[in-house]
C-alpha cells in the first residue's frame, strides 16, 4: 500500500465534498442563520453517534462564537433531557440518513414547542427533512471509508456546515475578540486578549525612580535596589523626564572615566518608550519587541510612574 497516497486520496475525497457543499448553499441556509439569529434562548442541538459527535463540537463552536447552544442527546431527550428546551430556543437536528429511530422520536416533542427546527442531513426527502423549517444538505457523493460504512466525508460536511454558520452569526453579531476572551479566560488566547500591564506590573516602592537633578552614584543605587535595570527619571512635580539604563551606563563609561557625579538631567535617555496601565500585555511586548528593550515605565495619566513591566513578568504571566 503506498501509504502518502492513500492518506491524499482521503482528504480529495472529503475536500471535494465540502467543495460541493459550497454549490448547494440556498435560501434554506440563508433561513436557518435568521432563526439562528433572532433566537431569545440558546441553539439546541441534537443527534446520535457520530452525527451526535458533531453537533457536540458544533454547539461548542455556537457558545464560544457569541451564539449559546447546548447538545440534547437524541436518546436522552425521550428520558427527561428535553427539560432543556424552552420555547425561546432553535433546534438544530443532524442525522445523514434522517431516519434514525432515535432522532425522528425527538421530532413530535421538538415540535411541541413550536419553535424553528433546523435539518442537517443528507436526504432532503427523509422523515427529518419533512418534518424541519429549512433543510442544510449534508450529502456527500461518497464517504472517505472504501467501504461506504464509517461516516468520514459526510461528518465533515456537517462540521463545516455548523462552522459557517458559526462564523456568518459571529460576523452579523459584530463579535469582536475581546468578546472572544471573555469565554476563554484560562487559555494562552485569553491571557493574551485580556490581560494588561495593570495584571502584572510591580508597583509602588518596587518602581525605580529618581530626581533629574540626583548625581548618578545615587540612580545607580535606586537601579540596584529595585533591580529592574533602569529607572525612570523625574522632575520635581514627579513627572517623567526620561530613563536610565544599565545600556545608558555602559555607553557613557565608555565615554567618560568618572561619571558618578553628574546629574541624572544631564545622562538620562529622553523621550523614552513608556507604556499604560489599561493597555494590554502584549503590546508591552510587542513595544519591547519592536525597540529590542526589556522595561517599560508605566505612566498615569499625569505622566507620573506608576508602575514598570519588565520582559521577565510577560513572560511569566503565559501570555505569550
Amino acid at each position: 500500500m503506498n501509504l502518502k497516497k492513500e492518506l491524499k486520496k482521503v482528504l480529495d475525497i472529503e475536500a471535494a465534498a465540502i467543495l460541493k457543499t459550497k454549490s448547494r448553499i440556498d435560501g434554506d441556509f440563508e433561513k436557518a442563520v435568521g432563526y439562528m439569529l433572532a433566537c431569545k434562548g440558546k441553539i439546541v442541538i441534537s443527534g446520535i453517534g457520530k452525527s451526535g459527535l458533531i453537533g457536540q463540537k458544533i454547539a461548542a463552536t455556537l457558545s464560544s462564537t457569541g451564539t449559546p447552544a447546548i447538545f440534547l442527546h437524541s436518546t436522552e431527550a425521550a428520558h427527561g433531557d428535553l427539560g432543556m428546551v424552552s420555547k425561546d430556543d432553535v433546534a438544530i437536528v443532524i442525522s445523514q440518513s434522517g431516519e434514525t429511530d432515535e432522532v425522528i422520536g425527538v421530532l413530535p416533542a421538538v415540535k411541541r414547542f413550536n419553535i424553528p427546527l433546523i435539518a442537517i442531513t443528507g436526504k432532503k426527502t427523509s422523515s427529518l427533512a419533512k418534518n424541519s423549517d429549512c433543510v442544510l444538505d449534508s450529502s456527500v457523493k461518497e464517504e472517505a471509508c472504501p467501504m461506504g460504512l464509517a461516516p468520514t466525508a459526510s461528518t465533515t460536511v456537517q462540521l463545516a456546515i455548523g462552522d459557517a454558520l458559526a462564523v456568518v452569526l459571529l460576523k452579523l453579531k459584530k463579535f469582536k475578540k475581546e468578546d472572544f476572551a471573555m469565554f476563554h479566560p484560562g487559555g494562552a488566547l485569553g491571557k493574551k486578549l485580556m490581560m494588561t500591564v495593570a495584571d502584572i506590573m510591580h508597583t509602588g516602592d518596587m518602581v525605580p525612580v529618581i530626581g533629574g537633578e540626583m548625581p548618578l552614584q545615587k540612580g545607580l543605587l535606586e537601579i540596584t535596589k529595585k533591580r529592574m535595570g533602569c529607572t525612570a527619571v523625574v522632575n520635581s512635580r514627579g513627572i517623567m523626564t526620561g530613563i536610565f539604563t544599565d545600556g545608558d551606563l555602559r555607553r557613557l563609561l565608555e565615554k567618560n572615566t568618572n561619571p558618578y557625579s553628574m546629574k541624572m538631567n544631564d545622562i538620562m535617555t529622553v523621550n523614552p518608550k513608556t507604556i499604560k496601565a489599561a493597555d494590554l500585555a502584549v503590546k508591552a511586548l510587542g513595544v519591547m519587541e519592536k525597540y529590542s528593550i526589556t522595561v517599560l515605565i508605566v505612566l498615569d495619566k499625569n505622566k507620573k510612574p506608576e508602575g514598570v513591566i519588565h520582559l521577565h513578568d510577560i513572560l511569566k504571566s503565559g501570555v505569550v
